[in-house]
């Protein structure tokens, strides 16, 4: 007790030790006694010959000894205990301790060891479940990782007149700010996703090409026939970080939700990690941040004030005929649009069949073959006419041409 009180008053044991000592042989020391004058007997136990022994083989008279001088301690510490309950002088050691705020605390039962255990049990325990949660969070951002999409069910844009005018929205948001240009979706790009999926390795896209094979008869039971005729307009944004032209909401837009929503079924009852928890919201997207980093880090939101005066420009339909399973990673065809692992073709449009850029292409290329070989046969008409007129020139250059003819079919034989 002396130690403990020494380690817990330094300075006030070091300037006044005689008064020091003096209070803890008054408090600590018949505290003492009277914890060992409350001990209980030590147990009794039957010795040889019938006599009874204490511990150590003590006799009853030797036993009745000690419990007079246990007596008498017993009441001298309570004599003492009546003086320490007097006031003590100011100037005294008692009175200082007085003040001090443990005064009237129990140091056996505050300084136990089993408390400083549970203390450090309950921190123990703290450590433990902050690293638990560490590591559960770490685990669960893995498995994030590992499930990242890296596939998705794509509906091209093929509609000429849907890309140039989204292409001149491109142009005046970039006229505007020209870090913009890193964030837009190149023309051949251009796409609504259905829905995305993650697949781990060539079996698994296996399934997928065969999912979406299965796809085609329900789809095709779906529309019974109808075309799906999507209208594009409008421009709207997520969280200003991507900017994409609306699709209308009519019959049409249902039935695309519909589509989306069986072919995911599909996907998911053969084992393929496909969708995602929040709705299925067909857009077409032009713009995203998200395309360039270093222009991430320069603009945190696209200004809509960028595209104001096309907010609700008609962009133009799309004719639903073709669903593809493309890759997210893999590099892109020349033509700037994502690698294609399967596809399904369905309605009037056939996978044989030009679509209309092709149309228009060859179309051009047959006008120019015309015109060009009507000029040609024009010239030639008006040399023969000239020729004949002089006369001689025609028939020498005629008989030439004859015997080199002979001459050419000699050779070859």
């Amino acid at each position: 007790m002396q130690g403990l009180l020494r380690r817990l008053l330094p300075p006030l044991y070091a300037a006044r030790p005689a008064a020091a000592r003096a209070f803890l042989a008054r408090r600590a020391v018949p505290a003492f006694l009277r914890l060992m004058a409350l001990r209980p007997a030590a147990g009794a136990g039957e010795g040889e010959g019938g006599g009874f022994l204490g511990e150590g083989g003590e006799t009853p008279e030797h036993g009745e000894l000690e419990n007079v001088q246990q007596k008498k301690i017993f009441e001298e510490s309570k004599k003492e205990t009546k003086q320490m309950e007097e006031p003590y002088p100011a100037d005294s050691v008692d009175s200082l301790m007085a003040e001090m705020p443990f005064v009237d605390t129990d140091i056996e039962d505050k300084f136990i060891m089993h408390t400083t255990s549970e203390i450090n049990i309950k921190k123990k325990r703290k450590r433990t479940t902050g690293k638990e949660i560490e590591e559960d969070t770490e685990r669960k951002k893995k498995k994030k990782k590992q499930h990242k999409p890296n596939y998705f069910i794509s509906l091209p844009i093929t509609n000429p007149e849907i890309n140039r005018s989204i292409q001149t929205v491109q142009d005046a948001v970039i006229q505007k700010d020209q870090r913009f240009s890193k964030a837009m979706v190149h023309s051949g790009s251009l796409h609504v996703t259905m829905f995305v999926m993650h697949l781990s390795n060539k079996e698994e896209i296996s399934i997928a090409v065969g999912a979406l094979s299965d796809s085609k008869d329900f789809i095709e039971d779906l529309l019974k026939g109808k075309t799906v005729d999507l209208s594009f307009q409008g421009i709207h944004h997520f969280k200003n970080e991507v900017g994409f032209v609306k699709l209308a909401e009519n019959d049409h837009t249902a039935i695309l939700k519909e589509i989306a929503e069986t072919m995911k079924k599909i996907f998911q009852e053969k084992g393929i990690l496909a969708g995602e928890e929040r709705d299925f919201k067909p857009h077409l997207t032009f713009m995203k941040l998200s395309k360039s980093t270093p222009l991430r880090k320069q603009v945190k939101k696209i200004d809509p004030s960028l595209y104001e005066d096309f907010k609700s420009h008609y962009f133009g339909n799309e004719i639903l005929h073709r669903l593809d399973l493309c890759s997210m990673l893999k590099k892109k065809q020349p033509n700037g649009y994502y690698y294609c692992e399967s596809s399904i073709v369905f309605g009037e449009k056939h996978a044989a069949e030009p679509d209309d850029a092709e149309l228009v292409s060859l179309s051009k290329r047959l006008v120019e073959n015309a015109v060009l070989k009507a000029v040609q046969q024009y010239l030639e008409e008006t040399q023969n006419k000239t020729r004949q007129t002089d006369g001689s020139p025609v028939k020498t250059e005629e008989a030439a041409s004859g015997s080199k003819n002979e001459s050419d079919n000699d050779n070859s034989k």
